[in-house]
């Protein structure tokens, strides 16, 4: 999956979560909860809607990795990619 693709559906889902966040003005490196009302339930369910939307398993112990859009796509991004050889490889 490209980051493109992986960035767009970030922005989908934090425009879900949070609909008051301009997803059009996120800044990359800063954290979500300082950028709109993102709290610790509003980030759980963003972080389950990324494992359903993207069919991955996502260890709460990564999830200091989404708490930017940068991390976001930098992790998920190698998190895919790693998932889609394990499958290849079965």
């Amino acid at each position: 999956m490209l980051e493109e693709q992986i960035k767009q559906i970030i922005l989908g889902l934090l425009g879900q979560i949070a609909p008051e966040a301009d997803v059009n003005d996120v800044k990359p490196g800063e954290r979500f909860r300082n950028q709109f009302q993102f709290d610790s339930v509003d980030f759980l369910n963003f972080a389950l809607a990324l494992e359903e939307q993207l069919h991955i398993k996502i260890p709460e112990m990564d999830f200091p990795h989404l708490a930017t859009l940068s991390g976001c796509i930098e992790y998920l991004s190698a998190r895919c990619h790693s998932e889609a050889l394990a499958r290849s490889r079965e």
